[in-house]
């Protein structure tokens, strides 16, 4: 079955701030990758829509919403952290973003597509119920998790995050009802920003959902990564069988990133997507829509994205 891509070129509008890490040159790289793998045109565009509020205050308090509506409005460099800069046209954007992951999840849950990646920016998943960190300003995975579960009725939805970074606003979106399986695989917080996603923060019961953190100390390697989702998370994943599987694909934990301190390579992020979509393919019907979180070296966004997407249309990217 096909693979979709969410995209639009409102996200290029958003600017968080004139040297900030968080760019729009991260898509024209991402999309440059596409079309140098000759992957572009195999994937179906997938038409995105601003998110109904609805969905959106499943995830963020209306107060919030307001506010940063209103922040935006006034012409505001930021709202709430300097990290969190804005433009006019961010908050407009923000659903855009968040509307382009339930676009997703609407033709993957259809039928029309069996996976999908989404090209979306500002990121998500440190935005936290009333307030912004970490350049996010609105959760697209937890919007997109919830609606997936309301929306299509789905009872066992798994979230797979490897940014870097613990994916604070995602574990706080589904920390008090345990209604996903959240697994997060990040640098140690003792050593990183946000300082959350201790492994003793949740637990996980076997064949529920609930949260599993796996902290990294810092140069941890492909090798190291592959023991540890092998060794925990896997056996956790495989238990809750989901029917879904959503990825929080950051790419920061790249040796080359500047932003952490980790030392996997392209193959590394090559095996991940790859154990992703097998997770998809025993349990999910293939079903997998994987979401832009950070990523800061344009270079390597531009050669693991593609190799993520030539993963999801299960081909080998074919440089031009």
């Amino acid at each position: 079955m096909a693979t979709g891509l969410a995209y639009h070129p409102r996200f290029l509008e958003h600017v968080a701030g004139s040297h900030h890490p968080e760019r729009p040159a991260r898509l024209l790289a991402i999309l440059d990758g596409l079309e140098e793998a000759g992957l572009r045109g195999r994937l179906v565009p997938i038409d995105a829509q601003p998110v109904d509020p609805r969905w959106a205050q499943m995830v963020h308090s209306p107060q919030y919403l307001a506010r940063l509506e209103e922040a935006c409005r006034r012409g505001l460099p930021y709202i709430d952290t300097p990290e969190c800069g804005i433009v006019p046209a961010s908050y407009d954007i923000a659903l855009l973003a968040a509307g382009a992951c339930t676009a997703a999840v609407d033709a993957v849950m259809r039928g029309d597509l069996q996976r999908a990646f989404c090209a979306v920016r500002p990121p998500g998943h440190h935005a936290m119920y009333d307030v912004s960190t970490g350049f996010c300003l609105l959760n697209n995975i937890a919007i997109a998790g919830h609606y997936a579960r309301r929306a299509y009725g789905l009872e066992r939805v798994l979230i797979f995050d490897w940014d870097v970074h613990h994916g604070n606003g995602t574990q706080q979106a589904f920390e008090p009802d345990g209604e996903v399986l959240l697994c997060s695989i990040h640098q140690d917080p003792r050593t990183l920003y946000p300082g959350t996603g201790y492994a003793t923060e949740v637990a996980v019961e076997p064949g529920r959902g609930g949260i599993l953190n796996l902290p990294m100390p810092a140069g941890s390697g492909d090798d190291d990564y592959r023991r540890v989702l092998e060794r925990e998370f896997l056996p956790v994943a495989e238990a809750y069988e989901p029917q879904l599987v959503l990825v929080s694909a950051g790419f920061d934990a790249h040796r080359d990133d500047p932003l952490a301190m980790m030392d996997l390579t392209d193959d590394g992020f090559a095996w991940m997507g790859r154990m992703a979509c097998d997770l998809a393919d025993r349990f999910a019907g293939g079903r997998l829509i994987a979401v832009l979180e950070g990523g800061y070296n344009l270079p390597v966004l531009r050669r693991c994205v593609p190799q993520m997407v030539a993963t999801l249309c299960d081909v080998e990217p074919t440089p031009r």
